[in-house]
């Protein structure tokens, strides 16, 4: 009987790896986040779990004792990172030095997801021994996260991902699927930018590949992303013509118009070769992750 606990379950990737965990035999798990469930079923396993909170993590990983932890609790608003850089450290940093640590010592496997944003994206497909150059505050904190896996886990995996689109009954944030089809329907004008590529992932071929992971004890680091390679603009262009929805009302425009407070990585696709080879992972095509959420 494996054992897993997931931390930031209420999150998009979270709810997927209940939904995931929830079909498995074999495996008892725990699903824990700061302050309520939300996960549409109240009778799942839940404990509330604040990572920032090292005693009370310790105290929850003691009682559960788990044989591997599904860490996808983080600060990921990149521009909000940038402005609030202390508690970024403190949650993207801190914490997951915190259980690093406990991994060791409590004799747990650490399943850690990363991000492209630790790149400075001047380059399509990212492999796994490329170097990290990060652009914003948010991509150091994740890149220092890795560090700290790396140096206090005995045994870990770290996931990186792009991109990470997908659908639950509550969600607390959008991504960028989900905004494209709004606007869309509405006939909003969409300003769009064109000079910005990734690899954009499902959040159940996310929650997949971090089981994987974590019942294999797979050790180092694996690139978990989806498989068709794009740019933004084509993204919103490709939800538009799967829906059925008018591409009149989108425009495009240059990364550099926006505005945005953090920096942007251009060109961030993940190859994804080394997880298919060692963990078995096969994501969907995006059309059929469209088909998955089910917007219409």
């Amino acid at each position: 009987m494996a054992r897993i606990l997931i931390t930031g379950s209420n999150g998009l990737l979270g709810q997927k790896l209940s939904d995931l965990l929830m079909g498995q035999e074999g495996v008892e798990w725990l699903a824990t986040a700061r302050g309520e469930n939300r996960y549409p079923r109240a009778d799942i396993p839940y404990r509330s779990m604040d990572v920032a909170d090292f005693t009370q993590t310790r105290a929850v990983l003691e009682a559960f004792k788990p044989d591997a932890v599904i860490h996808t609790a983080a600060m990921t608003q990149v521009d909000d990172c940038e402005s609030q850089q202390e508690l970024c450290t403190r949650l993207n940093v801190e914490a997951v030095e915190h259980l690093a640590q406990l991994s060791s010592e409590l004799g747990f496997h650490l399943v850690h997801v990363s991000t492209d944003f630790i790149f400075d994206g001047t380059k399509p497909m990212y492999n796994e021994e490329d170097a990290a150059k990060p652009l914003s505050f948010y991509g150091h904190s994740k890149w220092k996260g890795e560090q700290m896996v790396e140096t206090h886990a005995s045994s870990y995996s770290i996931l990186r991902t792009v991109l990470v689109y997908g659908r639950v009954a509550d969600m607390s944030r959008s991504n960028i699927v989900l905004w494209a089809y709004g606007a869309l329907k509405k006939g909003q004008t969409m300003r769009v930018v064109g000079d910005q590529f990734r690899t954009p992932t499902l959040a159940e071929d996310l929650a997949m590949g971090c089981y994987l992971a974590a019942v294999q004890k797979a050790q180092g680091i694996f690139n978990i992303a989806g498989k068709d390679y794009m740019s933004i603009i084509e993204l919103v262009r490709r939800v538009a013509r799967f829906y059925g929805l008018s591409e009149a009302s989108i425009e495009e425009v240059d990364s550099s118009t926006l505005n945005q407070l953090a920096k942007r990585p251009p060109i961030t696709g993940l190859a994804i070769e080394k997880a298919r080879r060692e963990l078995g992972y096969e994501p969907h095509s995006f059309e059929e992750g469209l088909a998955l959420m089910g917007l219409d």
